[in-house]
C-alpha cells in the first residue's frame, strides 16, 4: 500500500455520514454490554460475556505456547502449503489495557492468519488493575524478541494492534529503537491511543458518536495505567515520541471516533520524521470496529487493508494462492 501525504479517506471522512445497520446494531450490543459498569473487572468480564456470543475462527490452526513467560496462541491457516514459521504478525489486542484476551481476539487473529498467510501471534498480555505500566510493554517486548528467537527473521515480522494494542505496537518499536534492537518490518496501528492527556480537538467533538472510547473512558485507563507518570512521557504516549528511524506505519481510524486525532496528529508527526506512514480514515465507524469481522462488513474490509500491508512489507511474499 502506497504512503499518503495526508489522511487516505475511503470516503469523505463526515462524522455526520448516516449511520448503517450494522454499526447502530454494534452500538446497541456495546450499550447492553457495558453502561452502568463502572469497575475494571467488571468491565472486563462484561467484554468477556459479549465476545463469547462471538463465533471462533475457522480454518485455523491453533497452538498454545509460552513467548518467553507469556501466555499466546500461535494461530496459523489451516491450508497444507503455508509455510509455517516463515511469516508472521505479532497481534497485540485492546481493552483498555484492563481486558482482552486470547478469546475475545482470537476471530480477528484468525482472519489476519488467512488473509496475509502468515502466522499470528496473539498474546495475553498481563492486564489493570492487576500489573500497570510497563508491565503491558514488557509482555509486548518479551513475545517479540520471542518471535526472533523462534527463527522468523525481522524483515518477516510486522507487530499490529487495536485501540490501546495499537498503542503497544507503537510502543514495542519505540522500545527497540532506544535499545538498538531489531525493529520489524512494518507496524500497523488501528485507532490507538497516541495522547492519553486527551488534548486532540476530536475527544470533544466525536463524544456523542463513539459509544466505545471517550474522555472519561481514557481518563479511567490513564490513572489506572500510569499511576503518577505524566500522561505526555513519550513510553505512555506515542505522540510526544521521536519518530525518526521508525518503521513504515498503517493506522485506520473511524471518522466517528474521538482518536480520531490522535491518530491524525501522529501521522503529522512521523510524516515529518521521514517516516514511510499511511492513513485510512473509514467513513461511518467507531471504536475498536475492526475485531468484529462477523458482524460489520467495513471490519472484513479493513481486515484485508491490514493483510495487504503486512504483505507488501513482508521480505518473503506468500506463494499466489
Amino acid at each position: 500500500m502506497p504512503s499518503v501525504s495526508a489522511a487516505q479517506a475511503l470516503d469523505p471522512p463526515s462524522p455526520a455520514k448516516a449511520p448503517d445497520d450494522q454499526t447502530e446494531t454494534l452500538i446497541g450490543r456495546l450499550h447492553q454490554a457495558f453502561d452502568g459498569v463502572q469497575d475494571l473487572r467488571q468491565r472486563r468480564a462484561a467484554f468477556e460475556r459479549l465476545m463469547a456470543s462471538t463465533p471462533d475462527p475457522t480454518r485455523v490452526q491453533i497452538r498454545h505456547v509460552a513467548a518467553n513467560g507469556v501466555e499466546a496462541d500461535l494461530i496459523w491457516p489451516a491450508r497444507l502449503h503455508h509455510p509455517i514459521g516463515k511469516r508472521a504478525i505479532l497481534y497485540l489486542h485492546g481493552g483498555g489495557f484492563y481486558s482482552g484476551s486470547l478469546r475475545t481476539h482470537r476471530n480477528i487473529a484468525g482472519s489476519l492468519a488467512k488473509a496475509a498467510s502468515a502466522d499470528v501471534l496473539l498474546i495475553d498480555y498481563r492486564l489493570l488493575p492487576e500489573h500497570g505500566f510497563p508491565a503491558q510493554i514488557d509482555d509486548a517486548v518479551a513475545a517479540y524478541r520471542w518471535l526472533l528467537a523462534s527463527g522468523y527473521r525481522p524483515e518477516n515480522v510486522v507487530v499490529a494492534g487495536e485501540s490501546v494494542g495499537g498503542t503497544l505496537a507503537i510502543e514495542v518499536v519505540l522500545r527497540q529503537m532506544r535499545l538498538k534492537g531489531p525493529l520489524p518490518t512494518a507496524v500497523v496501528a488501528m485507532s490507538p491511543v497516541t495522547d492519553f492527556s486527551a488534548t486532540g480537538p476530536s475527544v470533544i467533538a466525536n463524544a456523542g458518536s463513539d459509544p466505545f472510547m471517550g474522555k472519561a473512558e481514557l481518563e479511567l485507563i490513564r490513572k489506572a495505567y500510569a499511576g503518577g507518570k505524566s500522561a505526555v512521557d513519550p513510553a505512555l504516549s506515542p505522540l510526544y515520541a521521536d519518530m525518526t528511524g521508525f518503521p513504515p506505519l498503517l493506522m485506520q481510524v473511524g471518522a466517528r471516533e474521538t482518536l480520531l486525532d490522535d491518530t491524525l496528529r501522529l501521522q503529522d508527526k512521523a510524516r515529518r520524521a521521514g517516516v514511510d506512514v499511511s492513513v485510512e480514515v473509514w467513513p461511518g465507524m467507531i471504536h475498536q470496529w475492526q475485531i468484529f469481522p462477523f458482524w460489520i462488513d467495513d471490519a472484513r474490509k479493513s481486515n484485508a487493508k491490514v493483510a495487504e500491508f503486512a504483505i507488501s512489507h513482508f521480505a518473503d511474499k506468500p506463494a499466489q494462492q
